[in-house]
């Protein structure tokens, strides 16, 4: 095999893994842009958690001192909406997080 044969073989093996890798990169690349949506779609469901935490503790406040109650109850509508809520975020978070555990695992 002459040289410039040689040289050809090696130009066409490295382009070929150059492609490779960019294929892997790129794949890759996603991979972590996803994770980091999964991310930051957690941090926004856990702050929204917490203002809704805010408000039932705003709520149970009025209750207590704003209306004189003694107790404040679950029953109460508008606790009990909040009280949905969280819940209804708590199961984002968890689906969000089960969904980036999968993909930090591969």
């Amino acid at each position: 095999m002459a040289f410039s044969d040689r040289l050809r073989d090696m130009f066409g093996q490295g382009l070929a893994a150059s492609k490779d890798f960019a294929v892997k990169a790129g794949a890759k690349a996603q991979d972590l842009g996803e994770r980091g949506m999964l991310t930051l779609e957690i941090k926004q469901l856990e702050g929204q958690a917490q203002k809704l935490v805010s408000r039932l503790g705003a709520e149970v406040y009025r209750i207590f001192v704003e209306l004189g109650g003694k107790t404040a109850s679950a029953d109460d509508p508008v606790i009990k909406s909040l009280l949905d809520e969280l819940a209804s975020v708590k199961g984002a978070i968890e689906k969000r997080e089960k969904e980036l555990d999968e993909r930090r695992r591969g």
